[in-house]
């Protein structure tokens, strides 16, 4: 078989997977993904696939079999859970906030496989009706520093795993006590209906949460396609995500 058929081949066995961008507001504008995000989906066997903010959601998520949404630096506006803006919680961007929360409530009820990263996990426990920490250091007194200085790709702290969901059989795969990143500075303060924490820091403050109730809803508070390399186990996630993604529909 030529090779360029038997990409096409591959391709077509590899589930899609929606992962959400980033975008700035430069001139012209540009949508932004770090390629860590598509690399550890094509590693685990997907094929990422960046949807544009005012397509059609129904359609993307018709196509779809997964949906991956990314973290950012920017926070969720706190009106989508009830409460006021108070000092400490940082910009929003809007138009992104509304494309995801769109992806997110049509993946869910279609019950379709969703990893949330990071900002991606908040706005997951949001569109279930959970609240959040607006500025973890002066809602939570006495939290570990959550916004480390040193490479992403390094540990900051330890991982207290809760319950026998996907997280924790993620972690069984670790050969050391398992310690993720840290790149927020917000948190889960009540989670949304239907999640569970099934991981928390050291100082108490919600890592993972999921669903389960559906194939794979996971929430993750730490990027783990930044240290698949450097603490392998953490691929296994977006492994879980592909393989759900493959008995989907």
């Amino acid at each position: 078989m030529a090779q360029g058929a038997a990409s096409v081949q591959d391709a077509a066995m590899r589930p899609l997977v929606l992962v959400t961008p980033d975008y700035e507001e430069s001139l012209p504008p540009r949508y932004l993904l770090k390629r860590s995000y598509a690399d550890a989906i094509v590693a685990a066997g997907g094929l990422p696939i960046v949807p544009t903010f005012g397509s059609p959601v129904a359609e993307l998520l018709d196509a779809a079999k997964a949906l991956v949404v990314t973290g950012g630096a920017f926070d969720i506006h706190p009106e989508a859970y009830g409460e006021e803006r108070r000092d400490g919680c940082g910009p929003q961007k809007g138009a992104r906030t509304r494309f995801e929360w769109d992806l997110l409530e049509g993946a869910l009820e279609r019950r379709l496989p969703v990893l949330g990263v990071c900002g991606g996990m908040q706005l997951l426990n949001v569109v279930r009706g959970g609240t959040l920490h607006q500025d973890l250091p002066a809602d939570v007194p006495g939290s570990l520093p959550h916004e480390q200085t040193t490479p992403r790709e390094e540990a900051a702290h330890g991982l207290s795993i809760e319950g026998e969901g996907w997280i924790a059989r993620a972690a069984a795969l670790s050969q050391t006590a398992p310690a993720v990143n840290t790149t927020h500075h917000q948190g889960v303060k009540r989670e949304g209906r239907g999640l569970v924490v099934t991981a928390r820091a050291p100082d108490g403050v919600v890592e993972a949460i999921e669903d389960p109730s559906l194939p794979f809803v996971v929430g993750v508070q730490w990027h783990p396609e930044l240290m698949v390399e450097t603490h392998p186990w953490n691929a296994a996630i977006y492994r879980q995500l592909v393989d759900a993604a493959r008995e989907a529909r």
